[in-house]
């Protein structure tokens, strides 16, 4: 049997509605995980805020931020428990306890405004890990991280030593999340594709020239992480600035 995780940053749910409905329809993934959803759940509509055959958790505010977790009810038909850790700020990370394993949408903070915020989110990331590892209890960790592990994550044209992003010290961190015993599957699928990347600015076609950043993640440990059979990014899904990643494991 299979398993499927999917993390997307929609940049915009309300915008992105049907975009969203149309790669649930494509992939039919057991978890989905959103982020910028840039909407307070009484703000979406009944349909997407209770969507058929999905436990679904909204976890945001009006035009800022925001993340959503689904769980599909076929595979898992008891409701999970979603609960939000106390280093939860502006609606940043919703996690679901699922049979086995336990899941989390996230999306750190891009630094630009508040660098330190984002430092600490980064390193709250990390004891969540830690704990996990400690508790034998496998976790995976999906969303826009904000981060590129190495400058193969970023396209030629877009490295840029200062740049927010590209940080010494925020690629320490994540280094340090991942060996809380977690697995970048992107990259353990594709470890040489140095045209791997989920993110392109909104102009001058970056999209379709393939240019951009890998800043979104699948973050896997325990079976999970050595079950992993693919992990792609869909670059040409919908138009938000980021690709869906779609990852699958054998369970």
């Amino acid at each position: 049997m299979s398993l499927s995780i999917a993390t997307w940053n929609v940049n915009g749910v309300r915008a992105r509605q049907t975009e969203v409905q149309a790669f649930i329809d494509l992939q039919r993934p057991d978890v989905l995980c959103l982020q910028e959803l840039k909407a307070a759940p009484d703000q979406l509509p009944i349909w997407l805020a209770d969507l058929e055959g999905y436990w679904c958790c909204w976890h945001g505010e009006k035009g800022y931020s925001g993340v959503g977790l689904l769980v599909r009810k076929e595979r898992f038909p008891d409701r999970p428990a979603i609960t939000h850790p106390p280093f939860d700020f502006e609606h940043r990370i919703a996690t679901a306890a699922l049979p086995g394993f336990t899941v989390a949408s996230v999306y750190v903070p891009n630094g630009g405004k508040n660098f330190d915020a984002k430092i600490r989110f980064l390193e709250a990331l990390e004891h969540l890990a830690d704990e996990h590892e400690a508790q034998a209890r496998p976790l995976v960790l999906c969303g826009d991280l904000n981060v590129t592990r190495t400058d193969m994550d970023v396209h030629p044209k877009e490295r840029k030593p200062r740049a927010i992003g590209q940080l010494p010290q925020e690629r320490a961190l994540l280094e340090e999340i991942l060996q809380r015993g977690l697995v970048d599957v992107h990259r353990q699928v594709e470890p040489d594709n140095s045209d791997l990347f989920t993110w392109w600015a909104p102009w001058r076609n970056m999209k379709a020239r393939n240019i951009g950043w890998r800043i979104d993640y699948v973050l896997a440990s325990g079976d999970l992480a050595r079950g992993v059979r693919s992990c792609t990014v869909m670059r040409e899904m919908g138009t938000s600035d980021h690709g869906p990643l779609v990852a699958i494991f054998d369970t």
